[in-house]
């Protein structure tokens, strides 16, 4: 399982380290880092990011970053790598594209977490989400004094399956990968309750469907990285086949990313 961190304004803030894989090692410590956006810092957090990490990996889209640019963290060398480059409501919380779909789906729970579970099987079907995917994981494999941090907004949707198809790669139990996953809800909790009381004001509903829609928009349900999972077996079959011929990583690279983070 990842780790919590203790930041004033990240609250979903992880690290990869000690996660244990199937051949008995484990994650480095103080490497691979995920998040949340870093638009909200304290001066402590700014400070802590700076001693901890040399380079920063944004997976928001150009209108999120516009909506919310990271606060700069000073030595950290940035990349833009947007998974999704379109207005998706759920996974880049562009403010439009929320209005839009809170619009939609707020008092129709069903529609909502289908509408989730079709963003899932994009980041698995979409060749340039897979490509930037495979640009993240070339980033890994540069040079890096310190830890290498991603994020997306929430530092759920994107950032997490970032998280599982690395962890896939280092060999990390499937089953512990999505327990891991699952923590989203436990430590952005208080977010989501309060963004949830905050959408059904503005919407002027105190709905219980309004309840249950939000918590899939704003949630991780196991069901979303599962079909994430079972849209990657439909196209490439074998997960191997997806690292080659979709990441293009080849076995010597996965090699080389075992050597430096693991132990």
């Amino acid at each position: 399982m990842s780790t919590l961190l203790a930041y004033d304004q990240l609250h979903n803030i992880r690290d990869l380290g000690g996660e244990q894989t199937m051949d008995g090692r484990k994650i480095v410590s103080g490497r691979l880092i995920r998040c949340g956006h870093l638009a909200e810092l304290s001066e402590e957090d700014k400070m802590k990011l700076a001693s901890l990490v040399d380079t920063i990996v944004d997976l928001r889209t150009a209108g999120e970053r516009d909506e919310k640019p990271d606060l700069k963290i000073e030595g950290a060398e940035y990349y833009h790598i947007p998974i999704m480059d379109s207005l998706t409501a759920g996974i880049t919380r562009e403010e439009e594209a929320d209005q839009s779909v809170f619009a939609r789906l707020l008092l129709k729970p069903k529609e909502a977490k289908e509408y989730m579970c079709e963003m899932y099987r994009a980041f698995a079907r979409t060749d340039s989400a897979i490509a930037q995917y495979g640009r993240f994981l070339r980033i890994l494999m540069q040079d890096h004094r310190k830890a290498v941090l991603w994020h997306c907004t929430a530092g759920k949707d994107r950032a997490g399956i970032g998280a599982a198809i690395l962890e896939e790669i280092l060999g990390v139990p499937r089953e512990d990968i999505i327990a891991d996953y699952l923590t989203t809800n436990i430590y952005l909790q208080a977010d989501i309750a309060f963004l949830t009381e905050f959408v059904k004001k503005q919407a002027g509903t105190d709905s219980g469907l309004a309840d249950e829609s939000l918590r899939y928009l704003f949630g991780a349900e196991r069901e979303y990285i599962e079909v994430f999972y079972k849209t990657l077996e439909e196209k490439y079959g074998e997960y191997e086949c997806f690292v080659r011929e979709g990441l293009h990583i080849s076995e010597e690279e996965k090699i080389w990313l075992k050597s430096v983070y693991l132990s």
